[in-house]
C-alpha cells in the first residue's frame, strides 16, 4: 500500500482527499503547516509527498528547499492556479510535478500514480538496453542514476532523470512533446500543461551549455525538444 504525506492547511480539502485516496488504496498521513510537514517528511517512510505551497509557518517551497538535501522522496506540488513562477521555483528546488488548485480529484489521483510509476521505474533501473549512456561530455548511468557532466556529478530529480534519459536515447533527433510526456512523465500532455517546459528549463540550468558553447537542449517550437550533439 503506497504511503503518502498530504500537506495542506485546508482541512476540508485534506479530509475529502484523504477519504478519496484511502478508497483508492493509499495510506495517508496529514500535515496542516510547514513545520509539521517537514518533520513528518524527514521521519516517515513515504512513497510520495503532496505539498501545498501556501501554508502557515514555513511555505511549501521552504519545506522542499530544506527537504531535498536530506530526502529524495518524490514531491507533487499544489500551487495557486496560474502561478507559473511558483511552479518553476518548485521544480528548481526538486519537485517532481505540480498541479494548480482547485483541482479535480481524479486528475490529482492520475498525477500521483504517474509520479509513483515514474519513480519506481527510475529506481528499479528499468531500461531496455545498456546501463551507461554517454553523449559528448555527459554520462548517465541508468542503474545507479548517476549523472556526470564534464566529470562533475549533477543532482537530478527522478522526473528530470527520466526526461534526460529519453532525450539522450534520441540524441540529435527531435522528440515530440506529447511523446516525451508519455514516456518520461508517464501521462498524456495537457493542453495548458507547462511541466515539460519547466523541467527542461531546470535541466538546462543544471547541465549548462555544450563544450562548444551551444545550447544542450533545443526547443523546436510547436513540436518538441532536441538534445544536440557537437
Amino acid at each position: 500500500m503506497p504511503h503518502l504525506l498530504l500537506a495542506d492547511d485546508d482541512h476540508d480539502f485534506c479530509a475529502l482527499l484523504e477519504r478519496y485516496l484511502k478508497i483508492e488504496g493509499f495510506d495517508i498521513a496529514l500535515a496542516h503547516d510547514g513545520e509539521t510537514a517537514l518533520a513528518l517528511a524527514l521521519s516517515g517512510n513515504f512513497d510520495l509527498i503532496v505539498l501545498d505551497i501556501m501554508m502557515p509557518g514555513i511555505s511549501g517551497l521552504e519545506v522542499l528547499r530544506r527537504l531535498r538535501p536530506l530526502c529524495r522522496t518524490p514531491v507533487l506540488m499544489l500551487t495557486a492556479l496560474g502561478e507559473d513562477a511558483d511552479s518553476l521555483r518548485g521544480f528548481e528546488l526538486g519537485a517532481d510535478d505540480y498541479l494548480g488548485k482547485p483541482c479535480n480529484l481524479k486528475v490529482l489521483l492520475a498525477r500521483i500514480r504517474a509520479v509513483l510509476r515514474r519513480s519506481e521505474q527510475v529506481a528499479a533501473g528499468c531500461v531496455d538496453d545498456g546501463v551507461q549512456i554517454c553523449v559528448d561530455d555527459l554520462s548517465v548511468n541508468t542503474h545507479s542514476l548517476a549523472v556526470k557532466c564534464r566529470e562533475r556529478p549533477v543532482d537530478l530529480t527522478s522526473t528530470e532523470f527520466a526526461i534526460l534519459e529519453s532525450l539522450l536515447r534520441s540524441a540529435g533527433q527531435v522528440v515530440a512533446k506529447a511523446a516525451l510526456s508519455e514516456k518520461a512523465l508517464r501521462r498524456p500532455l495537457g493542453r495548458f500543461d507547462r511541466s515539460l517546459d519547466m523541467h527542461i528549463s531546470n535541466l538546462r540550468q543544471k547541465l549548462g551549455p555544450l563544450p562548444n558553447g551551444n545550447e544542450r537542449i533545443k526547443t523546436i517550437r510547436g513540436v518538441g525538444y532536441q538534445y544536440l550533439t557537437e
